[in-house]
């Protein structure tokens, strides 16, 4: 695969950024692509290794090495029909994925893995640019109907593959657009939502039908599902966020990462501000933030906060610093732990780790401050520093901490599934079904929350499960 030597004659060259100080003026993409031979002499980096670690790194299990040498000749529209072969939405993941695959490279052994997720993102882009991409209709249907509830990447997947298997496919989504979180949750500067927008026209000339604005558990009941439908696949997604549980969580100030995130990316689109912000309007302007949780969700509060001209950015986490560089010998080819710096980190952000919360400050109803403490983690078990006791200025607390699985209420509640130790809708990995045989689940909602990639593999993998279910075989890929 690639050029025999390429590995050995070429450096890792990833894309770059627009400047900081460009870029935080706006809320659009900023990364800037390879130039078509910088890109293929790139993909001639994959040195053919055998046992290509990548495949076990990717959730979707891209068949790397082999777009990576089609990239390398220049045959795109045979690399691109490889990459679908794996991967719906590919110029999802070759966005905002962190690119397990590249952890597992043999390459990263010397710490220069092959740029992988750029290579992904300019073959898939290539295709649109080209139209490539075309709706893939059935030849024929099969007389029989799902519903597939939540339209994040899972429900997309889940909902697009069963369509090209002939089924009669309704996606129900509760908010006003399709997309969950790729939608609400991940800031236009990642991921605009004009990519999600040509994907929905593909899907509906294949023949999915959209009812948005509609809450199964809500406005339309899950029996009323089952009668008219002959399967459902619940993708609704890990919505239920992790609590402040300190003195002080109350103030109007505290708010979740999610109402923050989902009210920009609503502005952007163009919606009133009374629609966007149900609670009141939700503006870093001038303020002093403080963002709780060190993952990409806090990273996103970073950026849109900077965007919106916070006076200062603090983001915290209550685990220890990471290493700068992980021990290759003892980590590869698994996913490992250290530093990540995330562009939104660049634009102008303090960040801090091993500290925990212990109160919100207020005065008048207003969030003041936020009173902390140093912890040392000794044993795995968790102790407070004497003596380091310390507030930071806040005007604005964003929690990002994560989430505790799918909400109950409504859907879950009326579905009357088995959930498992954690909460989340207990189905295995091979059949998706539910302890209702009429209901399958995949995603953030079955796995809790995850990346993408993990939620675009189940949806795959379920819709392959419910066609084998309603047909006696299937011969969508697993």
């Amino acid at each position: 695969m690639g050029k025999e030597t390429g590995f050995l004659e070429l450096d890792r060259s990833d894309r770059g950024y627009a400047p900081a100080a460009e870029r935080v003026k706006h809320y659009q993409e900023f990364v800037v692509p390879h130039a078509e031979a910088d890109l293929r002499a790139q993909a001639s980096r994959c040195m053919n290794c055998g046992i290509p670690y990548c495949h076990n790194g990717c959730p979707v299990n891209n068949i790397i090495p082999d777009w990576n040498h089609l990239a390398y000749e220049g045959n795109w529209q045979a690399a691109l029909e490889v990459l679908h072969s794996t991967n719906n939405f590919p110029e999802f993941t070759g966005r905002i994925c962190p690119a397990p695959c590249e952890a597992s490279c043999t390459l990263n052994i010397v710490d220069q893995p092959v740029t992988i997720k750029s290579i992904e993102c300019a073959i898939v882009d290539k295709g649109w640019d080209q139209g490539w991409i075309v709706p893939q209709v059935p030849e024929k249907r099969t007389g029989k109907s799902v519903a597939v509830v939540g339209s994040g990447p899972a429900g997309m997947a889940a909902a697009q593959q069963l369509a090209r298997a002939g089924h009669s496919v309704t996606l129900f989504e509760k908010n006003d657009r399709v997309g969950g979180l790729l939608r609400y949750g991940i800031p236009d500067f990642k991921l605009e939502k004009h990519l999600i927008n040509r994907r929905i026209v593909q899907m509906e000339a294949e023949g999915v039908q959209f009812r948005t604005s509609t809450e199964i558990g809500v406005t339309v009941s899950v029996s009323s599902l089952k009668e008219n439908f002959d399967a459902i696949v619940l993708s609704g997604g890990a919505e239920d966020p992790r609590p402040l549980e300190i003195p002080g969580f109350e103030l109007p100030g505290v708010r979740y990462a999610m109402e923050f995130l989902t009210q920009q990316n609503k502005r952007n689109a163009g919606d009133e501000e009374v629609r966007a912000a149900p609670r009141g309007s939700l503006l870093a302007t001038g303020k002093h933030v403080v963002v709780i949780g060190g993952g990409d969700t806090g990273s996103d509060c970073v950026g849109t906060s900077i965007r919106q001209g916070a006076a200062s950015v603090t983001q915290i986490e209550i685990m220890p610093k990471p290493p700068l560089h992980e021990d290759k010998a003892l980590t590869w080819p698994n996913w490992p732990m250290k530093l990540r710096t995330s562009t939104s980190h660049d634009e102008g952000c303090e960040r801090d780790w091993a500290i925990l919360t212990k109160r919100v400050v207020g005065q008048g109803g207003q969030v003041t401050g936020l009173d902390c403490v140093r912890v040392e983690w000794v044993g795995g078990k968790m102790q407070e520093v004497p003596g380091s006791e310390f507030t930071l200025k806040a005007d604005l607390i964003f929690l990002a901490m994560g989430f505790l699985g799918p909400r109950k209420q409504g859907l879950l509640d009326q579905a009357g599934v088995e959930l498992d130790a954690r909460g989340n809708v207990f189905a295995d990995t091979f059949s998706y079904r539910t302890s209702d045989p009429q209901i399958f689940a995949c995603g953030d909602m079955r796995r809790g929350q995850s990346l993408v990639v993990w939620a675009i593999r189940e949806g795959r993998q379920a819709a392959r499960a419910v066609d084998l279910a309603l047909m006696g075989a299937s011969e969508l890929p697993r």
